[in-house]
């Protein structure tokens, strides 16, 4: 890693004043608050610290979008807001060299498409695939007593998925219910999610750092629904990384 990059994520810190308390700081950088990726990082991030109160670790994210945007999001992901900064372009992410994802130059909704269907987005496919047939080396999503509105008109339970497919794993269709939640969310609040159309390719970034802001942990996305280098427990690097 070059000191011009660890300079340049330094300066992040001074310029944005993220301190914390903790001697691990995890810095992530989101696309825009409506992306796929955006909503089902902020939730893992939120149910990580609900698991881990202990560990000695602040977070913070980094997205592009409106105050009206982060309000909503934060109140439907559990993101804490002050945790939360929102900015109105992908300068940072193009500062720190992060993947603006595909541009054929027929704009954002084109892009998207295009990556959704796999094209420079090589891992979408299998990560959506793997969202329909369910994995025996991830973990559940949810809990026996969990209360699931999809699209707000069919009612289930967690134990739906117990009763079909057990638990203990990643079942069938439960990551799908879990992303269609959040696709239906996002639809449903599009204007405030959704600040430019442009920027729907911008792909995000993680940065783990120590109490002397150096980094021990880097990863870039350039893939839709891969904003982890290990999809299957994709906060499975700070339990490695952050020792008590």
């Amino acid at each position: 890693m070059s000191a011009k990059f660890q300079n340049d994520i330094s300066n992040l810190v001074e310029e944005l004043r993220l301190y914390g308390a903790a001697d691990f700081k995890l810095i992530v950088l989101l696309g825009l608050l409506g992306d796929f990726d955006s909503f089902e990082y902020a939730i893992n991030l939120k149910n990580f610290i609900d698991n881990h109160q202990d560990k000695n670790l602040d977070i913070f994210a980094i997205a592009i979008g409106s105050q009206k945007g982060k309000q909503k999001f934060c109140k439907f992901t559990g993101f804490r807001q002050e945790n939360l900064i929102v900015v109105s372009d992908n300068e940072i992410h193009n500062n720190l060299k992060v993947s603006r994802g595909l541009d054929i130059g027929l704009g954002g909704w084109i892009n998207m498409l295009l990556m959704l269907s796999g094209i420079n987005s090589y891992k979408t496919i299998k990560e959506v695939i793997r969202g329909y047939t369910g994995d025996r080396n991830a973990k559940q999503i949810y809990d026996e007593f969990d209360k699931i509105d999809v699209l707000k008109s069919l009612k289930l339970s967690g134990n739906s998925f117990k009763k079909v497919f057990g638990d203990g794993y990643l079942r069938p269709f439960e990551l799908a219910t879990f992303r269609l939640n959040n696709m239906n969310e996002i639809i449903q609040n599009w204007s405030d999610y959704i600040i430019h159309a442009k920027y729907l390719p911008q792909r995000g970034a993680s940065f783990l750092l120590n109490d002397k802001n150096q980094i021990i942990y880097k990863f870039f996305s350039s893939d839709v629904l891969g904003y982890s280098s290990n999809m299957r427990d994709p906060l499975g690097f700070l339990s490695d990384l952050i020792k008590e």
